[in-house]
């Protein structure tokens, strides 16, 4: 499709242990959109991510991105279009004993020789972009601090740093709040989100019903490596959760239609009623 940045065709992941990952996955997304996978851990969400830059090969199908095949990609091939590909991680990935300068210049790697990176022979026109990739993230008086000496929401968003030192057209954002307190997920989910709004493509894994429905523009559901649901983020209802996350659907009283979990609400009620169902399943899991 002419519109589409991604294309997943009928991809399926099966492991050397026998674990099927994905099931027959086709989908597109479109350039610029903010696409969120939500499912059970185990529903293949983390093995989708990371086939569409490779870091997972598939076993069959194939993915498209902008209109080049990095399923059958090689050599050099490859490595132009993972350039266009980035990613953050749930875990964020920095070298904790290194500085925020060289972790955030390790994003250009791509584009030097092994010799080059490997000691940090970057170009004055590079080391400017560091700084300036630092200040879109808010954390340019950092640039010479350990990576070790940041806090959890800090090290994401030199991570999303990173990734911008790509140059990237696609970002994709592995879990990137599961680590985080409430009040930084809302940080690093609005650094993304104004990516998005610039143009980039984000593609990312979330857990949180609540922060899907605020920053996706699109939302996809997997059970057992299976596409379930596919839906604007305006359409998504509790029950399409509810069948990805195996929950039994709350009975409804057909006379009192104004209590259905989320049919007809709007995206900001549907925010604060998947809000509230998280606080409550966190009191649960406390007591």
């Amino acid at each position: 499709m002419a519109d589409s940045i991604i294309e997943i065709n009928d991809v399926s992941k099966v492991y050397d242990n026998g674990v099927v990952g994905l099931q027959n996955v086709s989908l597109n997304v479109k350039k610029g959109e903010f696409l969120v996978i939500v499912g059970l851990s185990g529903a293949g969400k983390s093995t989708l991510l990371r086939a569409l830059n490779r870091l997972n090969e598939i076993t069959s199908g194939e993915i498209i991105i902008d209109g080049e095949s990095i399923t059958k990609a090689k050599g050099k091939k490859l490595r132009e279009i993972r350039r266009s590909v980035a990613m953050i991680f749930q875990n964020f990935n920095l070298v904790k004993r290194s500085s925020v300068r060289r972790n955030v210049l390790s994003g250009r790697v791509g584009y030097y020789d092994s010799f080059r990176s490997t000691f940090g022979m970057w170009s004055k026109a590079d080391k400017e972009r560091s700084a300036e990739v630092l200040r879109r993230v808010n954390l340019l008086e950092k640039y010479y601090d350990r990576a070790d000496a940041l806090s959890g929401g800090q090290q994401q968003r030199v991570a999303i740093a990173r990734a911008l030192m790509q140059e990237p057209k696609i970002m994709l954002a592995d879990e990137p709040t599961a680590s985080l307190d409430p009040a930084t997920s809302q940080v690093v989910m609005d650094d993304l989100q104004i990516l998005n709004n610039d143009g980039i493509t984000i593609v990312a894994n979330l857990h949180s019903e609540a922060l899907a429905l605020q920053y996706a523009t699109r939302i996809i559901g997997l059970a057992e490596g299976k596409l379930i649901f596919d839906k604007p983020v305006e359409q998504v209802t509790e029950a399409d959760f509810d069948s990805v996350y195996g929950r039994t659907p709350k009975s409804v009283d057909t006379t009192k239609t104004s209590e259905q979990p989320t049919a007809g609400k709007t995206v900001e009620q549907a925010i604060e009623l998947a809000t509230e169902k998280n606080d409550e399943d966190a009191e649960v899991s406390v007591l």
